[in-house]
C-alpha cells in the first residue's frame, strides 16, 4: 500500500485536476466523510465487538475483558490496548509476517486517540491495588482495504468499547474469582471521533479514498473528544502543513467529528 506505480502517479494528476475544480473522483465534497455503516455485536462470544464499513473499507474489533497483571507504576489502574492487523485478504500489497512499520503505526494512532480521550475510565477497573486489575483489549482485523484504515479502526474500536460489558471480579484467595450475575456496561466517559484529512497539492480533503490516499503528500488524524475538544493528533507522509492549514484541519476535525459521533450514540443506543 506504500509503494507506487506510473498508474498512481497517473491517478494522482487527474485527482488533481478535480481538486482545482472542487470535485472529488468520487463526487463528494472535500471535507465530507464517506459513508459510514456500524454493525454491533458482529462476534456474538467477545465482551464487545462491531463491524464498520467506511466507503469500501471494512474493519472489525473485538474487544476482550480479563483480570491482568497492572503495570508497575499504575497499580491503581486498570489496562487498556488496542492492536491492528491487516489480512492478506484486504488489498493484493499485503503479505503474511510481522506487522510492517505502517500497521504500527495504525494500531498506535487508533489507542492514542482513545487513551488520550480517556474514554475508558480505567480507574474503576482494579480489582485490587498493586496486585489486580482488569484488561481490555481492543483487537481490530482489516478485511477489505480502500483507504483510510486509522479512521475505519477507530470507529470499529470505539463502537465496540460502548457496546462492551465487562464481569466483575473479586479477590478470594489471593485470586480474582468472577462474581456470577454482576456484568455491567464497561465504564466510559466520552466518544472520541478521529478525523483524518489529506493533502494533495494545496487541497485537503476528508476521508481519502484508496486512490486519494495513495496520491497524498501528507495526512494528519486529529482526534476530538465529546465536547469538541482535540485530544490526540498524528501527522504523516514527506510534506507538511501550514499554521492556516492545521488551523483549518482542526476546525473541520471538530465539525465533521460531531456528525460521526451521532452515529455512534445511535451505534451504542442499538446495542443496549
Amino acid at each position: 500500500m506504500a509503494s507506487k506505480s506510473v498508474i498512481d502517479e497517473l491517478k494522482k494528476t487527474q485527482i488533481l485536476e478535480l481538486l482545482d475544480k472542487g470535485e472529488r473522483v468520487d463526487g463528494r465534497a472535500l471535507d465530507e466523510p464517506r459513508e459510514l455503516s456500524i454493525e454491533i455485536n458482529a462476534i456474538p462470544k467477545a465482551n464487545g465487538s462491531a463491524k464498520v464499513r467506511l466507503g469500501d473499507t471494512e474493519v472489525l474489533c473485538g474487544v476482550k475483558i480479563q483480570p491482568d497483571r497492572p503495570f508497575p507504576d499504575m497499580g491503581d489502574k486498570g489496562i487498556f490496548i488496542c492492536t491492528a492487523e491487516l489480512l492478506p485478504l484486504s488489498h493484493p500489497t499485503v503479505e503474511t509476517g510481522p506487522p510492517q512499520p505502517h500497521v504500527i503505526e495504525l494500531a498506535r494512532v487508533t489507542d492514542r486517540g482513545i487513551r488520550e480521550s480517556h474514554m475508558v475510565d480505567v480507574s474503576q477497573l482494579v480489582i485490587e491495588k498493586d496486585k489486580s486489575v482488569v484488561g481490555v483489549f481492543a483487537d481490530i482485523v482489516v478485511i477489505d482495504y480502500d483507504g483510510n484504515l486509522f479512521d475505519a479502526c477507530s470507529y470499529a474500536a470505539t463502537a465496540a468499547l460502548l457496546t462492551s460489558t465487562s464481569p466483575k471480579w473479586t479477590m478470594v484467595d489471593d485470586k480474582p474469582t468472577i462474581v456470577e450475575g454482576a456484568e455491567s456496561p464497561l465504564p466510559t466517559t466520552t466518544i472520541p471521533v478521529s478525523i483524518t484529512m489529506g493533502k494533495i497539492g494545496n487541497h485537503i480533503i476528508v476521508d481519502p479514498n484508496g486512490d486519494e490516499w495513495a496520491s497524498m503528500d501528507a495526512r494528519i488524524t486529529i482526534t476530538t473528544n465529546s465536547d469538541g475538544n482535540i485530544c490526540a493528533l498524528q501527522k504523516g507522509g514527506n510534506d507538511g502543513f501550514t499554521q492556516e492549514e492545521i488551523i483549518q484541519c482542526g476546525e473541520i476535525s471538530v465539525r465533521v467529528g460531531a456528525k460521526i459521533r451521532e452515529k455512534l450514540k445511535e451505534a451504542q443506543q442499538s446495542g443496549q
